[in-house]
């Protein structure tokens, strides 16, 4: 089963590109569900029909027998706010609970309840379970602009972060651990805390396996404009330092070269091409992905049959949701046992010219920053005796050097 994510700076078409994917791909003979977690829902609008949280068969076009219909495309559109309702409730009370028996006001509880990012975390679940469901082979989702999407992402690692940290695993294993911490002798209620947050980190790390599953990665949509060149290459390595997979890009918009034909329209015409066909080749100089081009239409592509065509240009000679894609290497080089040796640790990070990148020791891992967006990983058990003394940014990524601590080295 694979899993394709659309993303790309708002207004950029990923939506449509989404739409028209999914409806090759069910040409093809793929049972394929197309599901939006956007919260400005607009995949009803690109295939003119209305759609809600649960999936529903979407009408590509009139057969031979006149059914009009295509079974194997199904859509629908994430609704958050149910889903808050219905998920949150529980874990929310409970975690109330848990705050009023250490001792924060009634008040402070419910505030301090209020976990930011809620919804998108519920809409990567509803994700989850509508892929996990076995129904289809392909969910293609159409996600929010790329800074929502980037949050999103990194949701699930961050929670479970945060999580452990608060509720270290080992303790909440142990029954009536945490009523004995708050001095609390209702062992059976804090058991139930124990038990629900146990239930969260399970749900977090099966998110976190289904985004670094092989067969999920993002397929990244911009137009041939300077700016929102720059958005992706940022965008290429954010996702990389979280190690999600990308399999390609689209390059939306691009007007049509008027040939050898004059006058001032194809005069406007071959300039802004040239400006587009500069832009394109900046991007293809900046990454290895697959970059396929759509040409910009003269009518909106809305509906059933100007998605086909649409699809049948973007996917002319490939299967829209099978592009390959790699999970972005981290590799741990150097040796030796005495203190002058040197390790390193590389980091294939597609960074461009004017990355803001910073490094911090914090324990046992790594804190990467790069241009304001933070990753911790875990150093492999040879570097945790060892201090960082250096960086290098280059075109294979990054690269960081460490040296034995000598306090910890011969332990």
């Amino acid at each position: 089963m694979r899993i394709l994510l659309f993303t790309g700076k708002g207004g950029v078409g990923k939506t449509t590109l989404a739409a028209a994917t999914a409806a090759r791909s069910a040409e093809r003979g793929q049972k394929v569900l197309v599901v939006s977690t956007d919260p400005a829902h607009s995949l009803g609008d690109a295939f003119g029909a209305a759609l809600t949280g649960e999936p529903r068969e979407v009408e590509l076009r009139d057969d031979a027998a006149g059914s009009g219909r295509l079974a194997r495309l199904h859509a629908a559109e994430v609704q958050t706010r149910g889903l808050l309702d219905e998920a949150w409730t529980e874990l929310r009370e409970h975690l109330r609970t848990m705050l009023l028996g250490a001792g924060i006001s009634e008040l402070d509880a419910e505030e301090l309840t209020v976990l930011p990012g809620v919804e998108d975390l519920l809409a990567l679940a509803e994700v989850h379970r509508l892929a996990d469901s076995g129904l289809w082979d392909t969910v293609i989702v159409d996600c929010g602009p790329t800074a929502e999407t980037l949050r999103l992402l990194a949701l699930p690692e961050s929670l479970s972060g945060y999580l452990e940290r608060l509720f270290p695993t080992h303790r909440r294993m142990v029954r009536g651990l945490l009523a004995g911490v708050a001095g609390s002798e209702n062992v059976d209620r804090w058991d139930s805390v124990a038990d629900a947050l146990g239930r969260l980190a399970d749900r977090l790390q099966a998110l976190r396996d289904m985004l670094l599953s092989a067969d999920t990665s993002v397929r990244l949509v911009l137009t041939p404009e300077a700016v929102v060149a720059a958005e992706t290459r940022r965008t290429l390595t954010a996702l990389a330092l979280q190690q999600i997979r990308v399999d390609g890009l689209v390059v939306n918009r691009l007007v049509p070269h008027p040939g050898s034909a004059r006058g001032e329209a194809a005069t406007w015409l071959r300039t802004r091409r040239k400006e587009q066909d500069d832009v394109i080749a900046g991007v293809r100089a900046a990454t290895e992905l697959p970059l396929r081009t759509v040409l910009h239409r003269a009518a909106e592509p809305v509906g059933a049959a100007a998605l086909l065509e649409l699809g049948d240009e973007l996917h002319a000679d490939d299967e829209p949701p099978r592009a390959a894609a790699s999970a972005p290497a981290m590799e741990l080089g150097g040796g030796g046992r005495a203190l002058d040796s040197e390790y390193t640790l590389r980091l294939a990070l597609p960074l461009h010219d004017d990355a803001d990148v910073d490094l911090a020791r914090i324990g046992d891992e790594l804190a990467i920053t790069v241009d304001g967006r933070r990753r911790l990983i875990a150093l492999p058990a040879v570097l945790r005796r060892c201090t960082v003394v250096g960086a290098v940014a280059g075109d294979d990524g990054l690269v960081v050097s460490f040296r034995p601590d000598p306090e910890q080295w011969m332990r």
